[in-house]
């Protein structure tokens, strides 16, 4: 009865340790766009990037600024999707990843299909946006 008893204790103590939720880099990338472009709260958007983005973030303050400025792209209605990813197999041997974001919605009132490219970098288990790189041009669809 006794090893029943500390057998149970320890089933206890296990169930109740939670592991912390680690994000892939699409949902870090995912997250913050949709943060940016559908819930149009910066303040959501900070939770991914790192310290010097944040900086930026908070300099333009609202959402349409930072599309403006920061992503250098307005849009409404938008839907987005991973489009690209440069990460392989040995995703938890690699520190550094960029992703393409597939954006669909209305520029100017107009249907308007583009795509963002940002680097992620893996700190400790969870991946931060560093860096949002400049586009090599946009697409009307």
């Amino acid at each position: 009865m006794y090893r029943i008893i500390i057998i149970l204790f320890f089933l206890l103590q296990a169930c109740e340790q939670v592991e912390e939720v680690q994000l892939s880099p699409e949902a870090v990338s995912l997250g913050f766009f949709t943060a940016i472009y559908v819930d149009r709260d910066v303040q959501k958007a900070k939770q991914y990037v790192d310290a010097d983005l944040q900086e930026l973030l908070e300099h333009y303050y609202i959402a349409a600024s930072v599309q403006r400025h920061v992503l250098g792209l307005s849009m409404t209605d938008v839907t987005m999707s991973i489009d690209e990813i440069d990460i392989d197999f040995f995703r938890k041997f690699t520190d550094d990843v960029t992703v393409i974001i597939k954006m669909v919605g209305l520029k100017g009132g107009k249907h308007w299909i583009d795509d963002r490219t940002i680097r992620l970098h893996k700190r400790g288990k969870s991946w931060i946006i560093v860096d949002i790189l400049p586009e090599k041009g946009k697409t009307q669809g």
